[in-house]
Order: structure tokens, then C-alpha cells, then sequence
């Protein structure tokens, strides 16, 4: 009896294929980036207002959607307002809802985001805002410039699931100048059924912060020391020469001087996956959490891609957010920071986080205390 030879070598692609085809990536389980949002009647559907809180903490929000999309109502105001960022230091800061950044919107994908944006009579400036999450009209930017008095209404459709910065942009030398005085702030648009692992598993977050970093460029006098100004645009003209040199006098996590730190600092647990949005309007950062790493991390922000996972530092280029999530597994405090340590340390750019629980000796162990060389 004779049996025909068969050739492994070419068989081995034939195998390969129909392995993948029945295990596929979780990148090759999305539609195509090019196809149609579905369409719904957004005129008919139902209203939910989502109330702003002040970050680093988030609304309240349902990881998971399994509702149809649904109209979310968001409100901001501008306030412009004088703040101490630094001991001694005052800057007019533009901002959304009196923080610097401005509040954190959560929504999911496909959901629509009705914002209004409430300009009062005893501000000074024109102002507007670009969703970076949403399509059209410069963000909404062209079609959202109100005047002291004014308020306006838009609604746009959150098609690309991530985390997208949003910002003041009323045009021209007005976009730095209102961005780097602290009119930003960041959007969340989960996916519908929630976020995935790296193998496509739905993985859940027990807490999440958002922390902006900012570059603000305190105007000196001739002799260092730095000025202060009666109203936002006395010091405009100063704060543009400032801002020719692309050195900031500051790097800030949320907007002060040791707004996460000390008596500041966040709170987990070990055990607990917390989840950091971090966004940067204006600079590229790079970002490090001092004792842990991402366990993942969705480069460019982006949830409908596998995040990338184990990493120790991370890039969040200007005018982007990124989300990152990590399971605590040991106590003690650990450092949140732009890892460029000059930046870090000099100019305040770091956050702490307070873990509670039970020290892991198979983690890391101290065999012998400090003593002299023999």
C-alpha cells in the first residue's frame, strides 16, 4: 500500500489560519475605524443630566451600557478667577467650573452629549469650547463663542470610544492663551459593553482619577519676581512673551502646587484596579507611577484598541489624554509624576497615592537593615 507524503511546511500556514480564524485577536474583533456610527432619532431620546464634580474625582457612571444611547446633559460655566497655584503665586485662570482642569464628562460610545456653556455677565472675554471627541465645526469650537451674558446649547455625537481633551479655542493667539491660563478639561467615552484586557476580557475598575497636568507661564518683573495683574487681559501682553520662550514656570497636576499630595493625596487599597485619565492640552508629558506600572495601558487613549500592557512609563503628547489601569499590590504611598524628574521635582508636576493593606513579603522583602560596612 502506498501513502502519499505530505508536506508540513506548506501545510503549517493552512493550520496557522484556521487556528487564528477561530481565536482572534482583540484587535480583529472591531469593526472597521471607516464604518457608520448607527443612527438614531437623537431628537426623541431620553435625557440624563450628568452632574459635575471637581477632578481628580469622576461623576458617578455605569461602566457598562446596556441601555440604548441616550442624550447626556452636560453644564459648564466659565469662571474667570484669580488662583494661588504656588506659595505667592497668582495667575487669572480661565476655567471650566472653577477648576483647573475642568470637570471630567463620562458618557458611552454612541451616546449623545447636549452641552451647555453658561458665559456670566462678570467675566470679561469671549469664550467657546472644542470636544477633541467630537466631529464637525471645530469641535464644536466655531459654533459655541458666547460673550459675557451669553450661553449656548450644541449637541454632538460621541462616535469614537477613548479619552479626548477638550478646551477654550477662540481663535488665534486666544487658543494658548486661554489653554495655558487652564480652560481644559477631558471627556470619557467608554464603550458600550465596558473595557477589555488584552485578550478581550472585560476587565472592571474599582476606583478612577483624573489628573491634568499644566504648564502655566508666570510673568517675572525685572527683577524675578512674579507679577500679578488686575483682570485677565492687563496681563496678557506680558503672558505672551512669557509664553514665546516654551518655558513654563510651572508643571502642575491639577492646576495647584501639591494638589494631590500629603494631606492631598489619593486613596486606594491593595487589590483595587484604579484607573488614571491623564490628560495634557498644550505639552507632551510622560507619565510614571513610582513603585507600580500599567498593568494596561490604551496608547493615544483610544478603548476600541488592545491596550498595551506592563508598562513602566507611558506618553501622553499635548492636546491628548490617556487612560491607564493598575492593581495595587502592596501598601504604602506611592508617586504619580511626569517622569522627566527635572520637571517632577522642580517644577510640581507629581501626585501621591495613599494604598492600604498587607504587606506581600514574596513581592519584596528587606533581608537586612541599613548598618555600617563592616
Amino acid at each position: 500500500m502506498k501513502y502519499k507524503t505530505i508536506n508540513y511546511v506548506l501545510l503549517l500556514p493552512v493550520l496557522i489560519g484556521i487556528l487564528t480564524s477561530c481565536n482572534p485577536s482583540p484587535n480583529n474583533t472591531k469593526e472597521s475605524v471607516f464604518a457608520e456610527a448607527p443612527l438614531f432619532d437623537a431628537d426623541n431620546l431620553k435625557h440624563v443630566e450628568q452632574e459635575m464634580v471637581s477632578p481628580p474625582a469622576l461623576p458617578k457612571h455605569e461602566q457598562v451600557s446596556e441601555r440604548d444611547p441616550i442624550v447626556v446633559e452636560v453644564t459648564l460655566f466659565v469662571e474667570e478667577k484669580e488662583m494661588e497655584i504656588a506659595p505667592g503665586v497668582k495667575t487669572w485662570a480661565l476655567t471650566f467650573n472653577g477648576t483647573v482642569p475642568g470637570p471630567l464628562i463620562v458618557v458611552h460610545q454612541n451616546d449623545y452629549v447636549e452641552l451647555t456653556l453658561i458665559n456670566a455677565a462678570t467675566n470679561t472675554m469671549v469664550h467657546n469650547i472644542d470636544f477633541h471627541a467630537a466631529t464637525g465645526a471645530m469641535g464644536g469650537g466655531d459654533i459655541s463663542n458666547v460673550a459675557p451674558g451669553q450661553q449656548v446649547t450644541f449637541r454632538f455625537k460621541a462616535t469614537k470610544a477613548g479619552v479626548f481633551v477638550y478646551h477654550c479655542a477662540p481663535g488665534g493667539i486666544m487658543v494658548p492663551l486661554h489653554v495655558v491660563s487652564g480652560m481644559n478639561g477631558a471627556i470619557m467615552v467608554l464603550p458600550r459593553d465596558g473595557l477589555k484586557d488584552e485578550l478581550g476580557n472585560p476587565v472592571h475598575y474599582d476606583k478612577a482619577f483624573y489628573i491634568a497636568e499644566q504648564d502655566f507661564y508666570i510673568p517675572k518683573d525685572e527683577n524675578g519676581n512674579y507679577k500679578a495683574y488686575d483682570s485677565p487681559a492687563e496681563g496678557f501682553p506680558d503672558l505672551i512673551t512669557s509664553m514665546k520662550t516654551l518655558l513654563p514656570t510651572h508643571l502642575l497636576f491639577n492646576g495647584k502646587m501639591n494638589a494631590l499630595t500629603g494631606n492631598n493625596a489619593l486613596k486606594a487599597k491593595v487589590g483595587e484596579k484604579v484607573l488614571f485619565i491623564t490628560s495634557q492640552a498644550n505639552r507632551d508629558t510622560r507619565i510614571h507611577l513610582i513603585g507600580g506600572h500599567a498593568d494596561l495601558v490604551w496608547m493615544g487613549g483610544s478603548f476600541n484598541d488592545a491596550p498595551a500592557t506592563n508598562y513602566e512609563s507611558w506618553s501622553v503628547v499635548g492636546g491628548s489624554a490617556v487612560a491607564a489601569l493598575y492593581q495595587f499590590r502592596q501598601p504604602g504611598t506611592y508617586t504619580y509624576l511626569n517622569h522627566n524628574l527635572i520637571e517632577a521635582i522642580l517644577f510640581g508636576a507629581m501626585a501621591q497615592l495613599e494604598v492600604e493593606g498587607d504587606w506581600n513579603d514574596d513581592l519584596m522583602k528587606l533581608i537586612k537593615e541599613p548598618e555600617a560596612i563592616p
